[in-house]
């Protein structure tokens, strides 16, 4: 071990940042039970009975985190399967895609045997297994899907399924009493399919050979039938698969979401039950709507990838999913720009920080510890209310201002501060512009408006962000304003249309001192800065 490397790993043994306590503890357990594979296995879980979606990328980006902190604290391998679970039946037809009534006589179907609606693959699992990977890929994430489907009809599964049904009865035992009593009744861990059909069929098992590897059911019609549990005769319930997967992989880490701690612990209990012990990971908080309530996919009540990504870059989403895990948190547009800016701030202190702070600052794990250089220190509120001051939804005439602020600043040099021109237009045009609501100033107000005139006037032209913020300060404390945060909302509502908005220092430097002083006299000459 480098000189190098073994002081990170010290700085790493201390950090309090959330990847590098589960890295911890990932660690010990690595120490008891070194992986049979010489690879520490990090998993994520994926069902493709729809679109990924922004639980997807949270899941794949938290685990990175937490593997690339890992990687500083030991030099064992490690790998990152993204799971599919392609062999569960269709449930249901979605309603967002072609052809609909065509998938209506493949309900019960394994997704990889039904046909694919949008017909680009051979059937609708390996066509959504696709977007998946796409998707991941779109975001750079270093990781190997896996498919169910492949793994049991393969035979990869086949020792694991053997151990289930060895384990048949204590399996039934600890699983019988989470259910109710007419799923009780029923309830197998192993789902038969269909020799006829291709169905995955809920039915009770009526006999099992350990022997021969094989259960029996009673078909329709009350034939006994005997299948296989190895080769993709069978699947097994999800709880049960998922412990299985665990198993027969040797997974190491799996983080899981709050509903399903429930299942967490069964599946534990059944990984045990089959000889291995149940992977690391930690329960994070589920996302709530703009009312509070907990966003469902069959609600509609979220936010997408694309709709966050139309307003706010990767890495904002990314230091979304970074910040307080645990913790239950809005996902509604009105989260992006904070986000957009926060992530920026991170950004622009990364440089100014000594080893064991950076590990602290979420870009390190944003970034893998190689988040880019800085750009330009212009913020997207700012930029936000650049937009609507100018009442444009053209970059080039942002960027007028911008370059003219920053004489060297050009978007062939600034790809970061590009992007975000762009986002904040978008984000200008669907949720400032429609709400936008100017009041005329009061008596103070007229009189303060007045005052940072004169004042402005008296500065020079190329003056600093903080020589202007400054100014803008000492306005308000000449004026008799109840405190500096309402003179600060009044500039915001009467110049800006809105109750809240960037340090007024750096939007005026960037609009213009000249600009801004046409437009108070706009504002004091009672013009209507919405017509």
């Amino acid at each position: 071990m480098t000189g190098d490397v073994a002081t990170l790993r010290a700085l790493a043994e201390d950090a309090k940042a959330w990847p590098f306590k589960e890295a911890r503890d990932l660690v010990k357990r690595i120490e008891k039970r070194p992986p049979v594979s010489g690879a520490v296995l990090f998993e994520t879980g994926y069902g493709p009975s729809g679109l990924p979606h922004i639980g997807t990328f949270g899941e794949v980006a938290r685990t990175t985190m937490v593997r690339h902190a890992f990687s500083l604290l030991s030099d064992l391998p490690t790998r990152l399967v993204a799971f599919s679970d392609d062999m569960d039946g269709l449930r249901s037809v979605p309603g967002n895609i072609p052809n609909g009534d065509a998938m209506t006589p493949y309900l019960g179907t394994p997704l990889t045997s039904v046909p694919d609606p949008f017909g680009t693959h051979e059937s609708f699992g390996e066509h959504n297994n696709a977007r998946l990977r796409a998707f991941l890929d779109a975001f750079g994430f270093d990781y190997e899907f896996k498919s169910s489907t492949e793994a049991y009809r393969s035979g990869e599964f086949d020792a694991a399924l053997l151990d289930v049904l060895r384990n048949y009865d204590e399996i039934m035992a600890v699983t019988l009493p989470t259910l109710g009593a007419e799923r009780q009744a029923t309830y197998s861990p192993f789902l038969p399919l269909c020799p006829r059909t291709g169905r995955v069929l809920q039915v009770p098992i009526t006999a099992r050979d350990e022997d021969s590897g094989t259960v029996c059911y009673q078909d329709e019609n009350g034939n006994s039938v005997e299948v296989p549990v190895t080769g993709g005769h069978c699947k097994l319930q999800w709880k049960a698969d998922w412990a299985m997967r665990w198993h027969a992989l040797g997974v190491d880490y799996e983080m899981a979401g709050k509903d399903l701690i429930s299942s967490v612990e069964l599946s534990g209990k059944i990984c045990r039950i089959l000889g291995s012990t149940p992977p690391e990971g930690f329960i994070y908080e589920l996302f709530l709507d703009e009312n509070g309530e907990k966003i469902s996919k069959s609600r509609g009540n979220g936010l997408t990838i694309d709709e966050w990504l139309r307003y706010g870059s990767r890495e904002s989403l990314s230091l979304y999913m970074f910040a307080t895990p645990r913790r239950a948190k809005r996902l509604h547009f009105d989260v992006i720009p904070r986000h957009v800016d926060d992530y920026l701030s991170h950004l622009v202190k990364f440089p100014e920080l000594d080893a064991a702070e950076r590990m602290e600052n979420p870009v390190w794990h944003i970034h893998a510890a190689r988040p880019p250089t800085p750009e330009g220190g212009i913020g997207f509120a700012v930029l936000l209310n650049l937009a609507s001051v100018s009442n444009t939804e053209d970059p080039s005439v942002l960027w007028g201002f911008i370059t003219r602020y920053a004489p060297d600043a050009a978007p062939e040099t600034m790809p970061i501060l590009d992007d975000l021109v762009a986002l904040a237009i978008n984000y200008y045009r669907d949720f400032v512009k429609p709400d936008k609501h100017y009041r005329p100033p009061g008596k103070i107000e007229t009189n303060a408006l007045e005052d940072l005139v004169s004042t402005l006037q008296a500065l020079a032209d190329d003056a600093s962000a903080e020589a202007i913020q400054s100014e803008v300060y000492e306005v308000g404390k000449r004026h008799d304003f109840e405190n500096l945060r309402e003179w600060f909302r009044a500039l915001y509502e009467i110049l800006l249309g809105q109750e809240q908005g960037p340090r007024m220092g750096s939007f005026i430097a960037l609009y213009g001192i000249s600009e801004t002083v046409a437009l108070i006299r706009r504002v004091l000459a009672g013009e209507d800065l919405a017509a």
